[in-house]
C-alpha cells in the first residue's frame, strides 16, 4: 500500500539544469528523487512536479507529489529530506495529499515573478534572483504592455515553435508591475504558461520600456500571433515560480472562461 504525499519546494535554480530529470545533468527533480531513494531504501522513486522550470529558473513554492509506502510519516519527511538535500533545495512542507490529487493535472493556475535590478551596487542575495539590466526609460509603456496581456489569448508569439505543442491559448489572470528605487518586479498570474512564455513576455515588455518596441507593436503580438516571433528571452536568473494554485479566486475563474481577448487601451 502507498500514500500520496504533496511536497512544497523552494530552490535556487542557478546550480541546476532545470526541474526535470535528465541523464547526466544535475536537476531539482533528480536531487529530490535521489534523496527519497536513500531515505526509503527503494530502488526508484518518482517525484511529479506541477511544472518544469527551465535551467537557472528558481521556485519559491513549486508543488510536487510522490507515492511512498503507507505508514511513512509525512510530518517527518520534510526534515529528513532537508538533512540530505543541498542547501539550494528546501522542502517547505510535506503533507498527505487529498484523494485524486495530482501536482500537475490538479493545478488551476500559477504565479511567476520576473525581477530586474540596475545601479552600480546590488545586495548579494538580490543578485541571485534578479537580472541586471539598464533602468527602463518608459515606465508607462511597461505598464500598458503588462495590462494588454490580461485575458484569454493565443500566446504563440511568446513561445518557441514545437510540433508536439497543442493549443497555445492561455489565460492571463493579472499582471502587476512594482517599482523600486533600483528594481522592477513583474508578477504574472495565469492558468498555465508555455515554454519560455514568461521570459519572452518579460523580454518584450522590457523592450517597450527601453523604447525599442511600441505599445501598438506589443499588442499586435497578441492580436496577430506569430509563432516564434523574434523576441528577446529575458535571462533565467530573474524568474521565480512563486505559487501553484489548486483553487482560483472567483474573478480569475470567471476570466478563464472568457473567449474574447481583453486588451488594455493605450491611455
Amino acid at each position: 500500500m502507498t500514500q500520496r504525499i504533496k511536497l512544497t519546494i523552494a530552490y535556487l535554480g542557478s546550480p541546476y539544469h532545470g526541474w526535470q530529470r535528465q541523464p547526466g545533468q544535475r536537476t531539482v527533480q533528480g536531487e529530490i528523487e535521489h534523496s527519497l531513494v536513500h531515505l526509503t531504501k527503494r530502488p526508484r522513486i518518482t517525484v511529479t512536479g506541477a511544472g518544469r522550470t527551465d535551467a537557472g529558473v528558481h521556485a519559491r513554492a513549486q508543488v510536487a507529489h510522490t507515492d511512498l509506502p503507507s505508514g511513512f510519516p509525512p510530518a517527518a519527511l520534510a526534515s529528513a529530506l532537508n538533512a540530505t538535500l543541498p542547501q539550494t533545495i528546501r522542502i517547505m512542507a510535506a503533507v498527505t495529499a487529498p484523494a485524486g490529487f495530482h501536482a500537475r493535472f490538479s493545478a488551476r493556475g500559477k504565479a511567476y515573478t520576473y525581477r530586474i535590478t540596475w545601479g552600480p551596487v546590488r545586495l548579494p542575495w538580490q543578485a541571485q534572483r534578479a537580472a541586471p539590466m539598464p533602468e527602463p526609460l518608459d515606465r508607462q509603456a511597461i505598464e500598458r504592455c503588462a495590462r494588454a496581456l490580461i485575458g484569454r489569448h493565443d500566446m504563440a508569439s511568446f513561445t518557441v515553435p514545437d510540433p508536439a505543442q497543442g493549443s497555445t491559448v492561455r489565460t492571463i489572470f493579472d499582471v502587476r508591475v512594482s517599482w523600486g528605487r533600483t528594481a522592477l518586479r513583474l508578477d504574472f498570474f495565469g492558468s498555465g504558461f508555455l515554454r519560455y512564455q514568461v521570459r519572452r513576455m518579460a523580454g518584450a515588455i522590457l523592450e517597450a520600456g527601453a523604447g525599442k518596441r511600441s505599445t501598438a507593436d506589443f499588442i499586435r503580438l497578441i492580436t496577430d500571433p506569430e509563432p516564434g516571433a523574434p523576441l528577446p528571452t529575458a535571462p533565467a536568473r530573474g524568474l521565480t515560480l512563486e505559487r501553484v494554485y489548486y483553487r482560483l479566486p472567483a474573478a480569475w475563474a470567471a476570466l478563464s472562461g472568457r473567449r474574447a481577448p481583453i486588451l488594455a487601451p493605450d491611455g
